[in-house]
């Protein structure tokens, strides 16, 4: 067996010299070919049985068509392909009723490597391969799946019938690659494809593992699937062990919430219901379907994988395709059929495509586009959902400017009061009593908590003055907000204990300023270069506040997020942080006798106002805690 390539281009060009062109052409040995073939041709043996599978789709599809010109004559049979295991003849067989060979076909297309028929036949009847190839239902490509029954058979046989008439034959060939053709008996039109397995591949003759392969690559093929395996009561009634009209076939507006349930659950096997799904039908410029879901996790780290089952023309070829659905979109799960899409030799990677990255673009717009439309058109159902699935869009914001520019809208903030607004509305609110011009060029600050429990006295203070307090409570937090920012103009994220400015009173309280209370302070917290100021807050309760600003508080998350400094290490250096001392407190007034009276006991009040501000401020280490019960320990005592 053998492949000619003659080359037929001219080899001189204008101006050569040349006198003498040589032509020629590249042949195949067998005898070489074939063992690169057994081992090599796909990574995966599983798919040698997709590929026999789908070349009997291929042979249906074929028939239907011609039927469809009228040149063919449909014989009333319903189109089916048959799978049959035999253990005791150690035999794996695929047969359909399908277009079925002549001798010269036969010739042509199975005793040649890498010629497809599939594409000749789209050739001939539906166009260039290029133009007809999507709509055509046609799977085989490359002229090349058929051997891959070599990878586990020692033997393999043909017993074909052509829808011509002619006579029927039986192909036998070893896996060393040469063959002999015989006639056949066989009256009925189509092709047996019949696999003699090679002792060492024995597995492939159990009918659990043959049905494990079909239900994950032939699941939707488009004609009915029966698997025989001699294991089944005879006199049961067969059914087919796939669905020929997946859901994605059908328009969005044909299904139904439970059926889109119903597909979910049996594609991925969770038995809840996905939080929503998006139904992808697109004919130009794409010709592609799918449906994506966005799943329930019952925790904020549970099976964070998704799985994107990526078909062509209803036969499966992989999962999670990077360069389908980008790797941001990795909670998703799915099904996308794209019969357009340029795959390799074995369909389970895809070559490097401009169409491919247009794919993925659309996907995500439609992803965008779902969030804006239930964000706007269903409001409550999306506040309902956004704790499930806001991690993952404030992911893909921060991955993807184009992403975050088309949900910018559709973007929500959790409020501390357990309401929701979107980012623009929060801004249209703090921006209500401004006019005209002001209103453009205004700046807002979004004040937010990534501690409501631990932040508690400062969500407080800040809700006292009106203000809405967002929760952003994950670590992805800090990158998107500083993502958010360079997308929406004017606005910052300002953590409740990084600036108290907006609660202050409005007073000058420089000349309030009191070295000897900076000296106590200082001494309570142990640096003597600890910063001090001294404010009038309009709450007069907190004695004291610390403040860390924003930029290095952030800078500080970001240390800890990628473990430069250690997760057990309580807060931030104190050299960054800013003591505040509110001068409307009774505590402050107290103090200040104190310290001219009995610097003893200053120095004691002092000491525990810190403490209370650090545990506003952060969790105390064990010795800070061990100080700060010992110190009101005292206080109890001396009541």
């Amino acid at each position: 067996m053998s492949t000619k390539n003659p080359i037929n281009e001219k080899m001189t060009g204008e101006g050569s010299t040349e006198k003498h062109m040589r032509a020629g052409g590249i042949s195949v040995e067998t005898d070489h070919i074939f063992p690169i073939i057994k081992k090599w041709l796909y990574s995966d043996k599983d798919i040698f049985l997709r590929e026999i599978v789908s070349n009997a789709a291929d042979a249906i599809t074929k028939m239907k068509r011609l039927c469809s010109l009228g040149q063919a004559e449909a014989d009333g049979e319903d189109y089916k392909i048959l799978v049959r295991v035999d253990k005791t003849a150690k035999t794996l067989v695929v047969e359909d009723n399908g277009i079925g060979m002549t001798e010269d076909e036969l010739t042509r297309y199975i005793c040649q490597i890498a010629l497809s028929g599939a594409l000749e036949f789209i050739e001939k009847y539906e166009g260039t391969p290029t133009e007809g190839s999507a709509d055509s239902g046609i799977i085989g490509h490359f002229g090349l799946g058929f051997y891959s029954a070599f990878m586990v058979s020692e033997k393999v046989e043909i017993i074909t019938k052509s829808y011509t008439g002619a006579p029927a034959l039986r192909w036998v060939c070893s896996d060393n690659g040469s063959y002999e053709i015989y006639d056949s008996d066989s009256e009925s039109r189509g092709t047996s494809v019949i696999m003699h397995i090679a002792d060492e591949e024995a597995a492939y003759l159990e009918a659990a593992k043959v049905r494990e392969i079909l239900d994950k690559y032939c699941a939707f093929m488009p004609y009915e699937i029966y698997l025989e395996t001699g294991e089944e009561d005879e006199k049961a009634e067969k059914k087919p062990i796939n669905t020929t009209s997946p859901l994605w076939l059908k328009r969005p507006n044909e299904c139904t919430e439970e059926e889109y349930n119903e597909f979910y659950h049996k594609v991925f096997g969770d038995f809840r219901d996905p939080l929503f799904s998006i139904h992808i039908n697109a004919d130009y410029p794409f010709n592609f379907k799918g449906i994506l879901y966005f799943p329930r996790l019952r925790t904020e780290f549970d099976n964070l994988e998704g799985r994107i089952k990526l078909y062509y023309n209803q036969v499966f070829v992989a999962d999670n395709v990077k360069e389908v659905v980008p790797e941001y979109l990795f909670m998703l799960r799915g099904v996308i059929d794209c019969p357009e899409l340029p795959l390799n030799v074995s369909r389970s990677y895809l070559q490097n495509n401009v169409y491919v990255s247009k794919v993925s673009a659309h996907i995500v717009k439609k992803i965008c586009d779902k969030l804006g439309s239930l964000c706007q058109n269903n409001r409550a159902e999306y506040e309902k959902i956004w704790g499930d699935i806001r991690v993952f869009v404030e992911f893909a914001s921060v991955s993807d400017r184009k992403f975050f520019d088309r949900v910018k809208d559709s973007l929500l903030l959790g409020l501390t009061d357990k309401t929701f607004v979107t980012i623009n509305e929060y801004r249209e609110a703090a921006l209500k009593d401004a006019a005209g011009d002001d209103k453009e060029k205004a700046e807002v600050t979004v004040y937010y908590t990534s501690d409501p429990a631990q932040q508690s006295q400062y969500i407080s203070m800040f809700t006292a003055q009106g203000y809405k307090v967002a929760v952003l409570d994950h670590p992805i937090d800090t990158q998107f907000i500083t993502s958010a920012e360079r997308v929406y103009e004017g606005l910052k994220f300002v953590r409740v204990d990084a600036d108290i400015s907006a609660l202050a009173s409005g007073a000058d309280e420089k000349e309030k300023e009191n070295k000897e209370i900076v000296k106590l302070f200082r001494k309570a917290a142990g640096d003597d270069k600890l910063n001090v100021k001294f404010v009038s807050l309009k709450d007069n309760r907190a004695p004291t506040l610390l403040n860390l600003p924003e930029d290095k508080r952030r800078m500080d998350d970001f240390m800890k997020q990628y473990s430069f400094v250690t997760k057990t290490e309580a807060g931030p250096a104190l050299a960054d942080t800013t003591l505040v001392v509110n001068t409307s407190s009774p505590a402050y007034t107290r103090l200040l006798e104190l310290v001219s009276a009995d610097v003893e006991k200053a120095e004691f009040l002092a000491g525990y106002i810190y403490k209370l501000s650090l545990m506003a401020h952060r969790r105390l280490d064990g010795e800070e805690l061990s100080a700060f019960l010992s110190d009101s320990y005292d206080i109890i005592c001396g009541i």
